[in-house]
């Protein structure tokens, strides 16, 4: 008889539940090698031949374990938390415990096992890429940090001197990270292709096609470029009930939140120098948009966009990206 793993993920732990013949078995293991080879042997030691395996994607904090037990040979899905809480609501679920919530994704793991799909790891080239380009992001937080603090002023001599040295000390890490995603890219062809493909893009430079690829994978993957719009989260949420209530469409924000950090920043960029993305924003702000809402429509847009030179395999060509624009006369 087939059983069901639910893993609720946490930073240090992993909470696990169990389900199959006899009633759950939960336990609880730390979020780290050790920890997952912990697991495995736990999962040995119950007899149980057909286990299919069931977790929230959170990021860094499950793609390890995800990972691990794909390796182990397991099948496994990593489920958007969205759908978990949408069963939790449907279940009238009022316990909220690390052990209770595995075995709510547990259940709901045996209740949509035909309509999910299995997890598949990344290539391991891309694997790497996401390690430096996530590795880039948190020094540059901390550095931005440190600066905020020597901004601040009113320092004794000694802790200026101290911040001047850490940001020295970022400045290079930031240089030898950006010389490591350099050599990377340069060392997997492929991913060197689809890196230069994406700067083609007005608004995309460098590290931002580093992040896109990073983050969202091979974009190829997706039947479309709305499914890639899904997979971001940038799709339009509408809200209405009846006549009486009409709530301004907000975007679903149920996807990769990496993803839209990455696209932010140069989405507003291409939205001032594309000229596709210039003339898709004055439209909708001719149709009363708020500035918000035009923003994340040159997001999903700039998406689209990297999404179409990937699938296509030639460089952004604005020329035919206005034509596709431009109205159909009857």
């Amino acid at each position: 008889m087939p059983a069901f793993l639910g893993i609720d993920v946490a930073k240090d732990t992993l909470a696990v539940a169990l389900l199959g013949p006899k009633s759950p078995r939960k336990t609880s293991v730390p979020n780290t090698p050790a920890g997952y080879a912990r697991l495995v042997q736990w999962l040995t030691n119950q007899h149980v031949s057909d286990v299919t395996v069931c977790l929230e994607a959170t990021g860094t904090y499950s793609d390890d374990v995800a990972l691990a037990l794909h390796d182990a040979h397991y099948r496994v899905f990593l489920v958007n938390p969205a759908r978990i809480a949408a069963y939790a609501k449907s279940q009238l679920a009022r316990t909220k415990t690390d052990p209770a919530d595995a075995v709510l994704i547990a259940r709901y793991a045996h209740a949509e096992a035909a309509s999910l799909t299995p997890y598949s790891p990344p290539d391991p080239a891309l694997r790497e890429l996401r390690g430096l380009v996530r590795h880039l992001d948190a020094l540059q937080l901390q550095r931005q940090a440190e600066l905020n603090r020597q901004a601040a002023g009113g320092h004794p001599s000694a802790v200026a001197e101290a911040l001047a040295a850490h940001i020295a000390f970022l400045d290079k890490q930031i240089a030898e990270t950006l010389r490591q995603i350099s050599d990377h890219l340069e060392g997997h062809p492929e991913l060197g292709k689809q890196h230069e493909l994406l700067q083609s893009i007005v608004g995309i430079g460098s590290i931002t096609a580093s992040r896109i690829l990073a983050e969202a994978g091979d974009l190829t993957r997706f039947r479309d470029a709305r499914a890639v719009a899904a997979y971001a989260g940038l799709t339009p949420r509408q809200y209405s009930s009846g006549t009486s209530v009409q709530r301004r469409t907000r975007l679903s924000k149920i996807g990769n939140a990496s993803l839209r950090r990455a696209l932010f920043f140069p989405a507003i960029v291409a939205k001032q120098h594309n000229p596709v993305l210039q003339a898709f924003c004055a439209r909708l702000a001719e149709r009363g948009l708020a500035p918000k809402a035009i923003v994340g429509a040159a997001m999903r847009k700039l998406l689209q966009l990297a999404y179409g030179v990937l699938a296509s395999g030639r460089p952004f060509d604005a020329a035919l990206g206005l034509a596709h624009m431009t109205p159909k006369r009857a």
